[in-house]
């Protein structure tokens, strides 16, 4: 009998003994699982805050881009406009100036001469004087004024010093500087002035002197219409220069 309680109360302690050891060993293995767990809860918890915080910056972002994107396409827009509105008056000027051309060549008989003016340059010079301003303004301030069918025929000229290709184009640069003067002071549609420069060619004289020359180193000036009536042959006053 007392050997059986001895063997009772020896499986007892050994019982007791090995629950402690138990708890221990799942206490020792848990605890640092259960630190991370709540690690992790703190981390997620604070982004939550910090998603809570951002969220009105994120909405005032979005407005932004919303109102970027708007004005994008309002920029947009009116640069379509504005380029179709460019493409309506180019066709516009495009179709008028066939028109007038296609009318001008078909009835390329009908135009007359209606006034001419001869304009003058200092040596080596492209460059309009005063006075040669001044018979251009009467051109155009007169007939060329109330014509509503005509062109303007513009030819540059030199003298004979120096060389053929210098010279060619510098009665170029005379007869260009005489078409934009009638074009921006005087509002004569570009498309109605033909220029051309004939450098040296077709000398008003022999040119033996210096005055000689110097009334070659011009430019002629001929107005063309088709309208009837007495104007239609009347001369400029730079007629009496040529």
């Amino acid at each position: 009998m007392k050997r059986v309680i001895e063997m009772t109360l020896l499986a007892s302690v050994l019982v007791l003994s090995g629950g402690c050891a138990t708890k221990k060993y799942v206490a020792k293995q848990t605890d640092p699982l259960s630190q991370k767990i709540n690690d992790v809860d703190k981390n997620q918890q604070n982004t939550q805050k910090q998603l809570e915080s951002d969220e009105p910056k994120i909405s005032a972002a979005a407005e932004k881009a919303d109102s970027a994107d708007s004005r994008a396409g309002d920029a947009l827009g009116r640069a379509d406009a504005a380029s179709k509105k460019t493409d309506q008056v180019r066709t516009e000027l495009q179709n008028q100036f066939h028109s007038e051309l296609n009318e001008r060549i078909a009835n390329i008989d009908d135009y007359k001469p209606a006034g001419d003016v001869t304009v003058l340059f200092k040596f080596n010079s492209a460059a309009l004087t005063d006075d040669a301003k001044q018979q251009l303004d009467q051109l155009g301030k007169g007939q060329v004024g109330s014509m509503k069918r005509y062109f303007v025929a513009i030819e540059g000229f030199t003298d004979k010093i120096g060389p053929a290709d210098y010279n060619l184009d510098l009665s170029r640069r005379r007869a260009q500087a005489v078409q934009n003067y009638l074009v921006t002071e005087h509002n004569i549609p570009v498309y109605r002035i033909q220029i051309v420069g004939l450098g040296k060619e077709k000398p008003l004289n022999e040119q033996k002197t210096r005055d000689d020359r110097q009334k070659n180193r011009r430019v002629e000036v001929m107005i063309f219409s088709a309208e009837g009536g007495p104007g239609a042959t009347a001369q400029s006053p730079g007629t009496a220069q040529k």
